[in-house]
């Protein structure tokens, strides 16, 4: 391939209610405007759209404001259980790991897979894992999560979700995980996401993201998806979206028609993505989606989108 293609990016940190007050905006904006100028960067010098998708992940991640990596919420145990999926879109390439622990990064777990013939492991395998490759173990939990967790546990855990982003606010309830969706120098795309769970979950509950449901990619298109895993689970969302691209539908139509019966089957979720024309788009049934975006000349995001069901292109 020429290297003709202008890149493209988006990522997001979840969907949920509304964040509380302009400083919950203005914090998160600053969080993700940060990850897509260095991201961004690295496209513009030519990196794959995978390297790109990885080093994205591994930002979002090490950022507390974030369900993933550090900042994980507990599950019902008072555990952490992480999970993370990539996809190379141009090789149709899948790999992810599953209610991993003790690490900081469960991206670069599934980065490693991607050249394994076993794609994607489970919390023991993905452990065995951890020590071939002689990553250091790390905790993940943050003080407030713990505090989260102690909070709910005295309520039986009564919440659907966990916070979508770490805020002190008590009625910040949410959807946590990360994504990001990149387009290279190549027209090469890719896609990733991560996260810490729902919060507060059975042992064992297994998340949308580390499954074509939420994370998906072809040469055509690439999607990440947020919000409750189960419903996202129930929709195939990522791959139902990308196989609608393949079909010949616009990313903007192929968007509008997933969200339209998201929305009728009354699922709260969200995603994000790309196609291979360079065209971005974002969509929620959620009251927010946290994504923030590059298209060659600027920044954008949609943090102050109204509540309800929305789809947007750039």
């Amino acid at each position: 391939m020429g290297v003709n293609v202008q890149p493209k990016l988006i990522i997001h940190g979840g969907a949920g209610s509304s964040l509380q007050g302009k400083g919950g905006v203005e914090t998160v904006r600053k969080s993700l405007y940060q990850v897509i100028t260095e991201v961004y960067g690295l496209l513009e010098k030519g990196s794959t759209a995978e390297d790109a998708v990885i080093r994205g992940c591994q930002l979002l991640e090490d950022d507390p404001l974030f369900n993933a990596g550090v900042g994980s919420v507990l599950q019902s145990d008072g555990q952490i259980r992480m999970s993370a999926a990539l996809m190379n879109g141009s090789l149709q390439r899948f790999s992810g790991v599953i209610n991993v622990s003790r690490l900081k990064n469960p991206i670069e777990l599934a980065k490693f897979l991607q050249t394994s013939p076993d794609r994607v492991l489970s919390d023991y395998g993905a452990a065995e894992l951890l020590r071939e490759l002689n990553i250091a173990p790390f905790d993940p939990l943050t003080d407030r999560r713990l505090y989260e967790w102690i909070e709910d546990r005295k309520q039986d855990f009564n919440r659907k979700m966990a916070n979508v982003v770490a805020e002190t606010s008590d009625d910040e309830a949410g959807r946590g995980t990360i994504g990001v969706v990149a387009l290279d120098q190549n027209g090469r795309l890719a896609a990733g996401t991560s996260t810490g769970g729902k919060g507060f979950e059975r042992i064992g509950r297994v998340s949308d993201s580390a499954m074509p449901a939420g994370n998906y990619a072809t040469a055509q298109a690439g999607v990440s998806c947020t919000g409750i895993g189960e419903d996202i689970i129930d929709e195939c969302l990522a791959a139902k979206i990308v196989i609608r691209v393949g079909d010949g539908l616009s990313l903007r139509s192929a968007f509008e028609r997933s969200f339209v019966e998201a929305n009728d089957h009354q699922r709260d979720l969200g995603a994000i993505g790309l196609d291979a024309s360079g065209a971005i788009a974002w969509g929620k049934t959620s009251d927010v989606i946290l994504a923030a975006f590059h298209n060659g000349q600027t920044m954008g995001d949609s943090l102050e989108m109204l509540p309800g069901t929305q789809v947007l292109v750039a």
